[in-house]
């Protein structure tokens, strides 16, 4: 029997198809047909967490009152974690009973967000590149997008102020990423300043995504919106465990701020889930407490890969200037080769997995984000497959195109 008639919602038909779906599969191809593959698309760090993480977690799963349905608004030991962390970090005080709330990753925070305060219409404010979920969770909410579109020229920065008025007036919310993924920009103090001052002139909800602030560098020490004067008042601060800590797998994420914008996603969490699993909260515990001695090591792990990577594009045509932060690069694309060619073109010729630039929108083309997930012999080797391929920021066209694969 045809089940032609069963339709999704319009809302799921008109999302395009997630680019690291989209990326898996073609992995999988490549490997039927014996390719090494060299992936360096996705943000997933390599390696197993601080072994102090695991014997928390293998403790935790033998104490048999860690296994029925967690509280909603997560244990009190690991909120008070959170809060303790964000004061030792950014010297913020927060109220772990209300300004905190555990997440399964912060993916989830983040679409689901958008579910809780978006109604059909609503305007929501992106940055052009961003994180696609900062705009496929308004969008699947039925929001208009308002791109904000950044360049290198701006320093992948938006500016505020050339939001037009009658936008501004009609907006609900922004959603924004510094230390950026994917554009690995920093922004100073005085821009989360002009921004506060923006959305609480305007009453736009901020969202901000701190993803990568532990993975900074040469003694750059990233903002916290939260320290900024009157943020709380209006904000809220998404984080994860899975970068810093290599805990992508176990999905274990936190939003903090505004306890009232968080008692909404709250509600609607409690409609959906029942909570991050009591195990994994006892093992983020460990982990937020570990000294920043770990820290240290984490960074000078990406910092190594960074240098050695920067190097050897370097000695390939490519001039990009040593990132701040984050486990990325943002490189630009040969001329004359879009972001998914190009990005088609390196995996079918040399094994290497890249992410194209317009997976995090169209202001994303003409670049590819490589991720530092691999040591620096397995970099070696893709350098070294780039250059056997004659791969170079400044070879011809014609060398460089599909058609010549």
């Amino acid at each position: 029997m045809s089940l032609n008639w069963i339709k999704p919602a319009d809302r799921l038909s008109s999302l395009p198809p997630y680019v690291f779906a989209r990326l898996d599969e073609l992995k999988a191809k490549a490997r039927e047909q014996g390719i090494d593959l060299i992936d360096l698309g996705m943000g997933n760090p390599d390696g197993s967490p601080p072994q102090p993480i695991i014997d928390a977690a293998v403790t935790a799963l033998q104490d048999s009152s860690l296994h029925g349905y967690p509280p909603f608004e997560g244990k009190t030991s690991f909120r008070h974690a959170i809060t303790d962390w964000y004061q030792r970090r950014y010297g913020v005080n927060l109220d772990p009973d209300g300004e905190a709330l555990p997440l399964l990753g912060s993916k989830e925070g983040l679409t689901h967000l958008a579910l809780a305060y978006v109604n059909p219409g609503d305007t929501v404010l992106v940055p052009n590149p961003s994180y696609p979920p900062h705009f496929r969770g308004p969008a699947i909410a039925g929001a208009e997008i308002y791109p904000l579109m950044l360049t290198p020229e701006n320093h992948w920065l938006f500016d505020v102020n050339a939001i037009p008025d009658a936008v501004a007036r009609r907006a609900k919310i922004l959603y924004f990423n510094y230390p950026s993924n994917p554009t690995t920009a920093v922004a100073p103090r005085g821009f989360y300043e002009e921004v506060v001052a923006f959305a609480k002139h305007y009453e736009i909800l901020l969202v901000h995504d701190l993803c990568y602030a532990e993975l900074a560098f040469d003694g750059y020490q990233p903002v916290s919106l939260l320290e900024i004067p009157g943020a709380q008042e209006i904000g809220v601060e998404f984080h994860t465990m899975s970068k810093t800590y290599n805990m992508a797998g176990w999905r274990v994420g936190f939003v903090v701020g505004n306890r009232h914008i968080i008692q909404g996603l709250r509600t609607l969490k409690t409609n959906l889930d029942y909570g991050l699993f009591s195990v994994l909260q006892k093992a983020a515990e460990t982990a937020l407490n570990l000294p920043d001695s770990y820290l240290q090591v984490v960074q000078d792990r990406y910092r190594t890969r960074r240098d050695f990577l920067i190097a050897g594009l370097g000695d390939l045509g490519w001039s990009i200037p040593k990132t701040k932060a984050t486990m990325y690069l943002w490189v630009p694309c040969p001329p004359n080769m879009g972001s998914t060619d190009f990005a088609l073109h390196l995996l079918q010729t040399t094994g290497i997995v890249v992410t194209p630039g317009n997976a995090f929108g169209t202001g994303g083309e003409g670049f590819m984000r490589i991720s530092l997930i691999a040591e620096c012999d397995r970099l070696a080797e893709a350098l070294d497959r780039m250059k056997q391929a004659n791969i170079r920021f400044q070879s011809s066209p014609s060398v460089l195109s599909p058609s010549g694969s």
